[in-house]
């Protein structure tokens, strides 16, 4: 009688308990659910019809460790085509340690260390050419500090100048695209002295950085300069603003990325401050001319 009651209480366990779940993929285990229903060990994240648009049914879209349905340790993204999105590496799900994000066409974007929320540590954005567009340090508690420099496309310095705990101090130096020097000025703990400011003409013309990529043909890059203010509140050069000149008219209206303009429109005045074309973008990219209505002039 014991035997049957131990039996039937066995039985009515299972019941109610899940049963694991794994594949075999060469050998190793892969994309385990234990019997408590948690993620576990090394999965490999496959794109399904319907849920990962973009990406062809089956093809990778992430791979990394599980530890009780918490991200942990190196995990990797893929670009629908394939290539490396990001690698970053988490604790607990949480980004902590070193990372790197990548352009579309493998290149690298940006490398640096999170914790948590915030950058530590040497952080570098690039390019979408591969050569080097900012370096920074961040401090423990996540803000800029030391020596920090922005670079043009082509890999000539654009600005150097000193952060010290996310405040500008002391002199900076701005250039023009081809290395002479542009403007100096100078900083109190994140106050402008005015009158440091000194200007410097180009020792040679500078071409419109824009007209110059149109007509190398290349991938058009508008990004925010440092004369443009947004309509309400800071700027951090990420997500959505509209950008105003100091004539007080709208320049960039859209969604940033990094300073660069990604989704929206970029409005170019000419010397009397007449518009004269608005540019559409998609994606960073130019896909051409939207039409100045009355409400634009």
């Amino acid at each position: 009688m014991k035997q049957l009651l131990f039996l039937f209480i066995f039985l009515l366990g299972t019941l109610f308990t899940y049963a694991q779940s794994f594949e075999i993929l060469e050998g190793d285990t892969i994309n385990r659910i234990d019997e408590n229903r948690r993620r576990q060990g090394y999965w490999i994240v496959k794109a399904q019809s319907g849920k990962h648009p973009g990406y062809q049914t089956g093809s990778i879209v992430e791979e990394g460790k599980y530890e009780s349905s918490r991200k942990s340790g190196l995990w990797k993204t893929y670009y629908p085509n394939g290539n490396l999105k990001s690698e970053i590496t988490y604790e607990n799900s949480r980004p902590r340690g070193p990372y790197t994000l990548y352009y579309e066409n493998g290149k690298v974007e940006e490398k640096g260390n999170w914790e948590r929320t915030k950058n530590t540590g040497d952080f570098k954005r690039y390019h979408s050419n591969g050569k080097l567009a900012q370096e920074f340090t961040f401090t423990e508690n996540g803000k800029r500090s030391g020596k920090q420099t922005y670079y043009y496309e082509n890999g000539n310095l654009r600005l150097e100048g000193t952060w010290v705990e996310g405040q500008e101090n002391g002199e900076m130096r701005e250039y023009y695209e081809n290395g002479d020097l542009m403007e100096v000025k100078n900083f109190n703990n994140g106050q402008l002295d005015k009158t440091s400011i000194a200007t410097y003409a180009a020792k040679t013309p500078q071409k419109d950085a824009l007209e110059k990529q149109l007509e190398e043909g290349k991938e058009v890059n508008v990004t925010a300069s440092k004369d443009e203010t947004p309509n309400q509140g800071g700027f951090d050069g990420n997500g959505y603003k509209k950008l105003y000149n100091r004539d007080k008219q709208i320049v960039k209206d859209g969604v940033f990325k990094g300073y660069r303009l990604m989704d929206g429109k970029y409005y170019k005045y000419d010397e009397n401050g007449i518009l004269t074309q608005i540019m559409i973008f998609k994606n960073g990219k130019y896909i051409g001319d939207g039409v100045i209505s009355e409400d634009d002039k």
